[in-house]
């Protein structure tokens, strides 16, 4: 198949993008396709007619554009295929404040929060006891996130949050371990526990992609209940944003084992030590094996 290969985009995670977007290019030659690469930051205005030509698009974007559905609605109307979520369910997903309701609604477990708005400033009223995580409400990979401690830190960690154009979402804070598990077709996966670098307060941007980074367990050395809490949730999650083919959830498991979703990320990241493609390989699947099994499931959700 002819296959554009969309990576790059205009987001503060343009880096993260570019670089998982080169073992991918990898993947589908070896896979026998014919690939195009786009970056929309480049060329944007030719994405339609660049699509129509294309038997299927793989994208590989963090943030807007991309995790907010704007490319998968230009792809829908070039009637392209491509993997992952649709572009109604991608900005429902990516707005935690939005799937957090979407979560409370199905009696998904997940901390409590309020939304403070650029209108509302950083002179915005706390409601929550601290310490509280403050972060970007669209937006990932730890960006713009601050974890305070102290009232006075409040009004610095929005300003922080409005820097980037964005609201904030601003979150209980809940102790524990940082546990992620994804969903491939209907199958979830085995969870991965995140144990952040002894000097990082939390799973944050360095932690993430740094060399000597957050160390990763799969599957996750936790009791079966855990499991099957946390899977269940996950697919809940998953149905309740109409995602498809593939997800991935970030969750805080407590000292007593309860387990709380944070989010979830429609365009997990794609690099073969990346958290989704460490959990298919330890149920069999090569990184090729899963880039083929996402373009047979979007070509079935699209069909």
């Amino acid at each position: 198949m002819h296959v554009i290969l969309i990576a790059g985009g205009w987001s503060d995670e343009r880096e993260v993008s570019l670089s998982g977007a080169k073992k991918i290019h990898q993947s589908l030659e070896e896979l026998g396709h014919n690939v195009t690469f786009f970056d929309p930051a480049e060329d944007f205005k030719n994405l339609l007619a660049i699509a129509k030509e294309a038997d299927f698009a793989f994208i590989n974007l963090h943030g807007t554009p991309g995790e907010d559905g704007l490319i998968q609605a230009i792809l829908d109307k070039a009637h392209c295929p491509y993997q992952g979520a649709g572009a109604a369910a991608s900005y429902l997903a990516l707005n935690k404040s939005a799937s957090k309701e979407v979560f409370m609604d199905k009696g998904l477990k997940t901390p409590a929060w309020q939304l403070v708005t650029p209108t509302q400033g950083k002179s915005a009223t706390l409601e929550l006891a601290l310490p509280v995580f403050v972060k970007p409400d669209k937006g990932g990979s730890s960006l713009g996130m601050s974890l305070v401690k102290t009232a006075d830190e409040f009004p610095v960690a929005l300003e922080k949050v409005f820097a980037m154009c964005q609201s904030a979402l601003v979150e209980e804070f809940i102790s524990g371990v940082e546990l992620t598990c994804g969903v491939l077709g209907t199958e979830t996966l085995p969870l991965v526990m995140i144990t952040p670098k002894a000097d990082s307060a939390f799973f944050d941007y360095e932690n993430k992609y740094a060399d000597d980074g957050a160390e990763e367990i799969c599957p996750a050395p936790v009791d079966d209940s855990v499991v099957e809490d946390i899977q269940s949730q996950m697919a809940i999650a998953h149905e309740a944003l109409g995602l498809t083919g593939y997800s991935r959830g970030d969750f805080i498991m407590t000292k007593s084992g309860e387990a709380f979703l944070l989010e979830v990320n429609t365009l997990p990241g794609m690099t073969p030590t990346s958290l989704l493609p460490r959990a298919a390989g330890t149920i069999g699947l090569s990184f090729n094996d899963l880039i083929a099994r996402l373009i047979d499931l979007g070509l079935e959700a699209r069909a």
